[in-house]
């Protein structure tokens, strides 16, 4: 029987449990990963978690391993296509913005040399250490993703709200929002 302490938000499901363990808070600084994780909390936008971890593999498919090259030339054809998978969430406005993030994704690139660098710029590449002892009674959005969100949605990035911009904050580790608790706490980085 394990006795790990975990984040209380994904105890009793064995697939948010490997998700936690494995992925959830640790420093990602390659472009194709993050693209990955900011198109699945784009589509995640009122909706659980849970359902997108569930759907993860077909959103894989569906969008060519999140190939943002490949994305950015979706044209109608191929978001009907999608808008027919049962596989993913067929919301036509997330779909289509999946499409211009992709486009907006390959601009960062070409400024900043990667999406990585201009990401982890605001944070000068360290993991902001936040301490919880209660994921109920942290944040939803924080200044830093209000600003960030401000300035993806002025290079042109669709659903990166503040609330979704900081659940990608703490997907990738640029928090560390783990509970004080939890065994991957000081973990991160």
């Amino acid at each position: 029987m394990e006795t790990r302490s975990r984040c209380s938000w994904c105890v009793g499901d064995q697939l948010y449990e490997n998700y936690h363990d494995q992925e959830w808070g640790i420093p990602i600084y390659d472009d194709p990963t993050l693209f990955e994780f900011l198109i699945l909390e784009t589509f995640q936008a009122g909706l659980s978690w849970i359902t997108i971890l569930k759907k993860r593999e077909n959103f894989r498919v569906a969008f060519d391993q999140f190939d943002f090259s490949k994305i950015a030339k979706y044209g109608i054809e191929h978001v009907e296509k999608l808008m027919l998978n049962k596989g993913i969430i067929r919301n036509k406005l997330k779909i289509n913005a999946a499409v211009s993030n992709a486009n907006a994704y390959l601009k960062i690139q070409a400024e900043f040399g990667s999406f990585s660098a201009y990401y982890w710029k605001y944070t000068n590449e360290v993991t902001l250490q936040k301490s919880s002892h209660d994921f109920k009674k942290t944040a939803s959005n924080t200044p830093l993703s209000e600003e960030i969100s401000k300035d993806l949605k002025c290079r042109g990035f669709k659903f990166v709200g503040p609330t979704v911009v900081y659940a990608f904050m703490q997907a990738t580790g640029m928090v560390n929002d783990h509970e004080t608790n939890c065994f991957r706490n000081n973990l991160t980085n």
